[in-house]
C-alpha cells in the first residue's frame, strides 16, 4: 500500500477516511474537516443581513474517479458502475477549468475538437472550492447557500463528502469576505427521518461551532438557515411530510435561528406545484423569509411576464402586508437533455438576456433580495460560474455552448444584478455588459 503520509497519498488518505477504514490516529484528520474554524477572514459582504444581497446556490455534488471521495463521477455520469464517456453523461454544460491547477483537475475520456483531452473538476477538492469562492468575491456575488442533501446523510461516505464541502465552503467565505449558509434539501427524504436533519444542523453548531463563524449569514439577528422542499404537491417524489416539515420548522426556529424556506411557486393561491392545505400558510408564515422555486416554471419572455403578473408582483405584496421577507429565485437557462433525454438547451439563455429579463422583473416587483439557482448546476445547465463555450465534441456527445459569449458572463451579469439590487446602477431592461 501506497504510504498515506508521502506526497501523493492525499486521495488514497481520504478515500480510506471516507470509507471509515483508517486507524483513529489518522482518521482524527477526518476531525479537522469539523472542528470550528480558525483561519483568516476578511470583511466583505455583510453577513448580518440578506436584505440588499444576491445570493447563489452552491450544489457541491461533483466526484470524479481518483479524487479520494470513493464516489467514482457522481453528478458527471449517469451511471456510476459504468465509465464517464460517451452514452454515460449526466451533464449538459462543461466547466472551464483553464484557470485550475493540475492538483484540480480529472481526465476524462473525452477530447475537445483538436484532440486535447477534456478534464474537469472535483468538489471533493478543497483547493476548487476555494477558488469558486474567489470567483464570487471577484464578480461582487455576496455569498452562497451550500446544499446539504438530507437524503445522503445516513451514507457515511456520502456524509464525508458533504462535510468536506461544507468545510472548504466555509474557508473560502472567510478567505474572500462572502457569506454562506447551509441549505437542507428535504428532496427524496423518507418523511421518518425529516426531523433527523436537526440532528445534523446540531452536531454542526457543537463540533465546527457554525454560527459563530464571522461568515456565516444572519438575518434578523440571527443564523439563517434554509428548508427546502416544502410546501410542495406530488411534483416532488416522495413529496416531504407537511406536518414533518412543520415540526422540523418549530425545531429550527426554538434553537433561536431565523428559517428560510424553499417552497413551491403556487405557494400563495396554492395552486400549480403547491399542497392545497388550509394550513399551509400558517406554517409559512412562521419562517422569516420565503423563497419559491420557478426553475423551469418558465422557458420564454413571454412565460417569464405571465409568471411574473401572476406570482412574483403579488408574492411580494402578500409578504410585504405580512410582515416576511421574500427572495425570489431566477435562473438562466435550463437543458436536461444528456440525463433525461429532454431538448438540449429547452430553455435558451438568449446571450443572457433571459436571466437578465428574471433580474429586473423581480426588481420592479419590489424585491430587495435576490436567489441565483445555481453557481455550478451543470447538470440541468443552470450554471452561472466558468463554463466552456467550446465542450468536448467527441464520441457524439453533445453539450451547450455559451453562444459565443466568453466564460465569465453570466458571473459578471450577477454581478450587475447585485448593483441594481444596491442601487448602484440605474433600472434597464438592456442588458448592462458590453
Amino acid at each position: 500500500m501506497k504510504n498515506v503520509y508521502q506526497p501523493g497519498g492525499k486521495a488514497l488518505i481520504q478515500t480510506l477516511l471516507c470509507a471509515g477504514l483508517l486507524q483513529p490516529a489518522v482518521a482524527s484528520e477526518r476531525e479537522e474537516v469539523l472542528k470550528p474554524y480558525n483561519g483568516p477572514s476578511v470583511s466583505g459582504s455583510d453577513p448580518r443581513t440578506l436584505k440588499g444581497k444576491v445570493m447563489t446556490g452552491y450544489q457541491g455534488w461533483f466526484n470524479c474517479e481518483g479524487d479520494g471521495a470513493n464516489l467514482a463521477w457522481t453528478h458527471w455520469a449517469k451511471n456510476l458502475k459504468k465509465p464517464f464517456e460517451p452514452g454515460n453523461i449526466a451533464v449538459d454544460m462543461w466547466p472551464d477549468v483553464s484557470e485550475y491547477d493540475d492538483d484540480e483537475l480529472y481526465t476524462t475520456v473525452f477530447t475537445y475538437a483538436d484532440g486535447t483531452p477534456a478534464k474537469t473538476f472535483s468538489s471533493f477538492n478543497r483547493k476548487t472550492v476555494l477558488r469558486h469562492f474567489k470567483w464570487m468575491a471577484d464578480y461582487g456575488i455576496d455569498g452562497a447557500f451550500v446544499q446539504r442533501f438530507a437524503n445522503g446523510l445516513h451514507d457515511k461516505t456520502m456524509r464525508c463528502h458533504k462535510d468536506t464541502v461544507l468545510s472548504s465552503a466555509r474557508e473560502g467565505a472567510n478567505r474572500y469576505g462572502r457569506t454562506y449558509s447551509i441549505m437542507y434539501d428535504l428532496t427524496g427524504i423518507p418523511d421518518k427521518d425529516i426531523i433527523k436533519v436537526f440532528d445534523d444542523w446540531r452536531m454542526l453548531r457543537e463540533k465546527m461551532h457554525i454560527t459563530g463563524d464571522p461568515a456565516f449569514q444572519h438575518h434578523n439577528g440571527k443564523p439563517l438557515v434554509a428548508i427546502w422542499g416544502v410546501g410542495f404537491n406530488n411534483e416532488i417524489k416522495p413529496r416531504p411530510g407537511f406536518q414533518e416539515c412543520r415540526e422540523l420548522i418549530q425545531k429550527f426556529k426554538a434553537d433561536g435561528c431565523s428559517v428560510m424556506l424553499g417552497i413551491a411557486t403556487g405557494w400563495r393561491p396554492q395552486d400549480f406545484d403547491a399542497t392545497k392545505n388550509p394550513e399551509l400558510h400558517s406554517v409559512l408564515l412562521t419562517a422569516d423569509v420565503l423563497s419559491p422555486w420557478s426553475v423551469g416554471r418558465f422557458d420564454n419572455q413571454t412565460g417569464l411576464k405571465r409568471h411574473t403578473k401572476k406570482y412574483w408582483n403579488q408574492d411580494v405584496v402578500w409578504a410585504r402586508e405580512h410582515n416576511i421577507d421574500y427572495m425570489p429565485v431566477i435562473f438562466p437557462g435550463f437543458s436536461w437533455y444528456n440525463l433525461t433525454g429532454r431538448k438540449l438547451g429547452s430553455t435558451p439563455r438568449n446571450k443572457g438576456q433571459f436571466m437578465w429579463s428574471q433580474v429586473v422583473a423581480n426588481k420592479k416587483a419590489g424585491a430587495d433580495m435576490l436567489y441565483i439557482a445555481m453557481f455550478d448546476e451543470v447538470d440541468e445547465a443552470t450554471a452561472i460560474f466558468k463554463c466552456t463555450d467550446n465542450p468536448p465534441a467527441s464520441g457524439g456527445a453533445q453539450f451547450l455552448t455559451l453562444e459565443g459569449l466568453p466564460s465569465d458572463f453570466y458571473l459578471r451579469l450577477a454581478g450587475q444584478a447585485g448593483k441594481l439590487f444596491r442601487n448602484e446602477i440605474p433600472v434597464t431592461e438592456k442588458i448592462p455588459l458590453k
